[in-house]
Formats: C-alpha cells, structure tokens, sequence
C-alpha cells in the first residue's frame, strides 16, 4: 500500500485514519459509485470513491457473519462499513474530498484505526483513470519483479540441492533472498528446519499458531494462501510440500513486516518443489541407512552382533553411546484402534507406523541425539538412557511417551510401551541386551492385556504377571488355569460376574463385609455367591493353599492371549 501512494497520480494523498494498515498488499483495484458495493468487493483491493455512495452507508445491508466469526457491530453505517471492508480483505478506502463527503464521520474513524484499516483523502481535483492507469502500470511492473525474484530463488536453492545441502541450507537462503523467517514442518507440523535471523524467528514462534510442544497446528491452517494476522504481527504463508504424490510437510514464511505477498505464495510454491526433491532424497538414503542400523540393533538385541568390543565399536560409529546405564522401550501400536478420525483414517497401517517411528526418533533426538531409536515392521525400539530411582526412571519413560503421545492431532494412533530393567551398561555385556529386550517384549503384551490400550508397563512393576510370562509354554498357564477354576475358567456372562466376584474376595483378604461394600452386594447376597463357589472350586475360604491357586489361575486368566 505504501508503494501505491508513490504513484503520480495519488501525490497529495492523506492518510486520515489506519496508518498501521498500510502494510497490506494492494492487488487490484475498483471504484464505488453505489452503496451496495459489498457484494462485489475481493480482498487486496484498494476502492475508490467520490464519497457520493458513503452518504447512503445506512442503506447498506452488512453480513453479520464473516470470514473469522461475528462482525462486530458498530454504532455508525460508516463505520460499520469500514468493519464489513476489513472483513472482506479490502486494503484500503481513498475517499474525494471535499466534494459530496465533507468530513469523515469520527466513529469511521475511530473504527478505522482500531482495525488498521486505513482511509485515505484525495485530492479533489484527482482524476479517476489517471489512478487506474498508473496503478495498473505499478501492479504489472511489479507482477514481473515478483516473477523473476521467484525464478532467481528457484535458480539459488536448486544450486543448494544440486551442492548436496540440507534442509537448513534452502531455509536459511529463503530466510536470506526473501527477508523472512521460514520453517518446514512434518505433515503433522513438527519441526524438521527454520531459517531466518534470530529476531524473525522469535517473532514467527511468538504467533498463536503453536501448541504447547512447539508442533505448528496445521489442521487449522488452510495452505496455499497468504494469512493475514493482526497489523502488528505480520503476515503468515502456509505452502504444502507434495513429492510422489506423498505429502512431506508444510513450508511456513513469516514477514514481519507484513509485505509477504511482495513475493507471493507463488515463490513459495516453487521453493516446495525443490524441497519435496531435498525430502524424497533424503527419504532414499534414510531408508538404506535405517535398514542397516535396524538390521544391526536387531542383531544387538538377538545376541548375534558378535563380541561386546565389536557391539561397542560398531554403535559408536553409528553415533550411538550404549556405554551407560538404560532401559530397552519397546512400543507397538494398537491392532485395533479406531479412536482416529477424519481424514486420518483412512491411512494405511504403515503410515501410521512411519510417523509413530518419526515421532520415537523426533522425541528422542531432542533429548539424547546419542540414544539409538529404530522402528521395525511392528514395534518400534529405544534404548532409553536412565538414571536415579525405579521412580525417576520411570518419570523419565513417562515424559518421552507423553511428547510422542500428545500430538492425536498428527494422526498417530494409540499405542502400548513395554519396558524392560535397567541395563547398567550394554557395551560391556551386550548379552544384557536380549534378555531386556525379551522384557519389554513381554511388558508390552502383558500391559495391552491387562491395562488397556495406552498403558505403559514396566517389567519390574508386573509383579505375579513377570514369574507367569517365564513360563515359555502358554497351553501349560490354560491348562493350569482350567484345572483350578474349572467351568470358572468359560467366558459366559455369568460366569464373568462370579469371577469378579472371587477376585474382589480375594482382594479384600476375604473379609466378606468389606466385599459386598465394594460390589454393593447385600451381605447375605455375597454369603450365597461365597457358598456357589465354594461348591464350584473347593473350601477355598479355609484352604490357603487352594486360594493361592485360584489367585494364580486368575491372574492366568487376565493374561489370556498371551
């Protein structure tokens, strides 16, 4: 806009009211000559007027409901109008003076200051299509700068991917050629590369356009358009990166000085072009690099990656310290989990093991870049660095699960972690590593079956359920469970219930008052279901032998599947 007023036709402009709005992008322009102009307005238009139409501002019929909400109403028509402008994306109103419109109404005014959206006065004596013309002539010089700047971008950061630069390397040279700071983000919006000086960066990551993990929400973000912000925050672009028919993520440009669209989403649209081409590349050695260190942790984890010097050596080389004490993860997503929704669901299982692997190995950079993270065709393996107390090293696997976990909005699906004992230190007996891994292994199935979707269970906190899953015949636990519970062992509705009923006895050691509390029984509707069962598995109530076999098969039960 500030550009447009150096025109030599709009020499001897003034600007009444709105000055923080002349940062906005001039596009197109139009002339108002009836007052039901609001039907026909697009955004980044500057209109014109002999004032004439704003003396029937009360006739206009505004929009109650606009782009972001409710348009405020205002008191004066003019005023309102002004509103109903600013909601539409109009940049500017260039009011005649003196003419048909003596003064500017101050409630117009005010409005227009309190919106940044600015009024200007002309002079009186201004022609119309000396305006159109030199504007237009302004636009298209200014069309073809905006082009070539575009292909001398293109032309730069193809130069960058053809050197082999990364993705740090094309952010930092759009952040320098286009004098903004730029982020490419995930498909789900996490942080893969931000370039910009330190000021930019600072302003872009103070924008409401964050959660609380930093990940840039970019399910309430439309791509492919310019977003204005407040006049004081600049302008935001939000572009998507397509390669293969994959989506690869977002490119975010932030301006602070709101002049974004001098450059346009045209230019950042060819930037998403080499930037799909860095991410496919990189995508190819990932995978060949991935396959190889995953083929080497499994063989880690297997006991066949040879003598513990040549484990050590060979992690250090991957850039992986397993010299110090940890825990094995073993996380595994949900077989049928059904929570997603939208068009998230549609994904097939291995996109959603990818991004909960990228997630796994996004998380855990960010705290160790040194702790080996891999994901397999069903399970995804960390070894975690720990230290303290069994509380702190389970406060430690808490907060890495939470970070991975707290995005559903990614489109990641629940998912169950198991947990082994700490290892104090696999480089020195690596054989360490494949009976932590049989643990988490076990704790993450046994968990799922006992706890839920979502749990995470660590080996040393399973108690009977650890002595049980040692047992490496699983038809010898049903077996066991069968012959001790007898028909108890089924699955009909009523049996269910009497099971619940035996295990909240045993829970309550028994004493029958507290028990039929808890199921809010009766009294003597418990004393029957006690005499039923002991009729069905023996004088439990007196034998504790027998309880202790019941507790067993029980618990045998609850580990059914396994």
């Amino acid at each position: 806009m500030q550009d447009v007023l150096k025109v030599d036709s709009l020499q001897g402009s003034t600007v009444l009211s709105g000055a923080s709005g002349l940062l906005r992008t001039v596009s197109r322009l139009n002339v108002i000559e009836v007052p039901d102009i609001l039907p026909w307005v697009k955004p980044h238009e500057l209109l014109l007027t002999t004032g004439f139409p704003l003396l029937h501002a009360d006739s206009v019929q505004p929009a109650r409901a606009g782009l972001n909400g409710p348009v405020r109403v205002e008191a004066d028509p003019m005023a309102q109008l002004v509103a109903e402008f600013h909601e539409r994306g109009v940049c500017a109103l260039a009011v005649k003076s003196g003419r048909y419109l003596l003064d500017v109404p101050a409630a117009a005014l005010e409005a227009s200051d309190r919106l940044g959206f600015p009024l200007l006065s002309l002079p009186p004596d201004i022609a119309f299509d000396d305006v159109l013309a030199d504007v237009f002539a302004a636009l298209l010089d200014h069309q073809a700068r905006t082009l070539a700047r575009a292909h001398d971008l293109q032309r730069s950061l193809e130069a960058v991917l053809l050197a082999g630069g990364d993705l740090a390397e094309v952010t930092d040279e759009v952040a320098r050629l286009l004098d903004v700071a730029v982020l490419i983000t995930t498909p789900d919006g996490r942080l893969q590369a931000s370039g910009g000086d330190a000021a930019r960066r600072a302003a872009l990551m103070a924008l409401p356009v964050f959660d609380g993990t930093g990940r840039f929400r970019t399910e309430e973000f439309s791509t492919g358009i310019v977003h204005q912000q407040e006049p004081s925050s600049g302008e935001l672009a939000v572009v998507p990166v397509h390669g293969g028919g994959v989506n690869h993520g977002r490119i975010v440009a932030h301006s602070i000085t709101g002049q974004l669209s001098d450059v346009g989403v045209h230019a950042l649209e060819r930037v998403a072009t080499v930037v799909a081409l860095l991410i496919t590349r990189q995508l190819a050695v990932a995978a060949v690099e991935s396959k190889y260190r995953g083929d080497f942790l499994r063989d880690a984890l297997t006991g066949r990656a040879g003598e513990p010097q040549q484990v050590a050596a060979h992690c250090a080389a991957l850039g992986w310290d397993i010299n110090r004490p940890l825990v094995v993860a073993v996380a595994e997503l949900e077989p049928d989990d059904d929570t997603g929704s939208g068009p998230h669901t549609t994904l097939p299982v291995r996109s959603y093991q990818d991004r909960l692997a990228a997630a796994w190995q996004q998380v855990m950079r960010s705290r160790d870049s040194r702790a080996p993270v891999v994901g397999f065709s069903q399970e995804i393996i960390a070894l975690i660095p720990v230290s303290g107390t069994t509380a702190e090293v389970e406060a430690t696997v808490a907060g890495i699960v939470a970070d991975v976990a707290r995005d559903r909005g990614g489109g990641r699906r629940s998912f169950c972690v198991g947990v082994s004992r700490v290892v104090p230190d696999a480089a020195t007996a690596p054989e360490a590593l494949t009976t932590a891994y049989q643990q988490a292994r076990k704790s993450v199935a046994i968990g799922r079956r006992i706890h839920g979707a979502g749990s995470v269970t660590h080996f040393g906190g399973l108690g009977v359920h650890r002595l049980l899953s040692l047992v490496p015949d699983p038809a010898e636990l049903r077996s066991f469970a069968t012959e001790v519970l007898g028909e108890l062992a089924g699955d009909g509705p009523e049996i269910l219930d009497l099971r619940v009923t035996l295990q909240a006895l045993l829970d309550n050691n028994f004493n029958v008052a507290e028990t039929a509390r808890s199921l809010h029984f009766h009294y003597n509707t418990l004393r029957y279901r006690i005499g039923k069962l002991e009729r069905m598995l023996g004088p439990f109530a007196t034998d504790p032998t027998l309880r202790l076999d019941i507790s067993l098969a029980l618990q045998v039960i609850a580990m059914r599947g396994l």
